[in-house]
């Protein structure tokens, strides 16, 4: 196992407790350097807020596969549509996932969404929707 990933796997599991404190700083310098884990079938934290124009970042912390997938319907209508995949809409990014596992975030990898208007958006992990991985973003002005 290289020492990074290790490292980033042991320092995690030591610290899941801290996260929640440390998440809504991490975009804005401070560490783990994300905003959001990705547990075995959570997101940490569940809900997250910041301001318009800030970037959000998701790291799996997990050792499962995991995707970052809006809803399409609880984002709001300005609001571009966003997916780890790079996906246009949910459809699209739900065949991606049932197709090619497209969108498949492994331990270690990071995705990030810049938010450019206010709104609640929710969003979900597509292979554990059914366990309740579900997550919040609030942006705020």
């Amino acid at each position: 196992m290289h020492r990074r990933r290790f490292l980033r796997r042991t320092g995690a599991a030591a610290s899941v407790g801290a996260l929640t404190g440390l998440a809504g700083c991490a975009g804005v310098g401070g560490e783990p350097g994300y905003d959001v884990g990705m547990l075995a079938s959570a997101f940490q934290p569940a809900e997250v807020t910041v301001a318009v124009g800030d970037t959000v970042v998701w790291e799996n912390t997990s050792a499962r596969g995991h995707t970052v997938t809006a809803y399409e319907s609880a984002i709001p209508d300005e609001a571009d549509y966003f997916a780890s995949g790079g996906y246009d809409g949910e459809e699209a990014a739900r065949e991606g996932w049932s197709e090619e596992f497209g969108g498949r975030l492994e331990n270690g990898d990071r995705y990030s969404q810049t938010f450019a208007i206010a709104g609640r958006y929710d969003y979900v992990c597509i292979p554990h929707e059914t366990g309740g991985m579900v997550g919040t973003v609030v942006v705020e002005e």
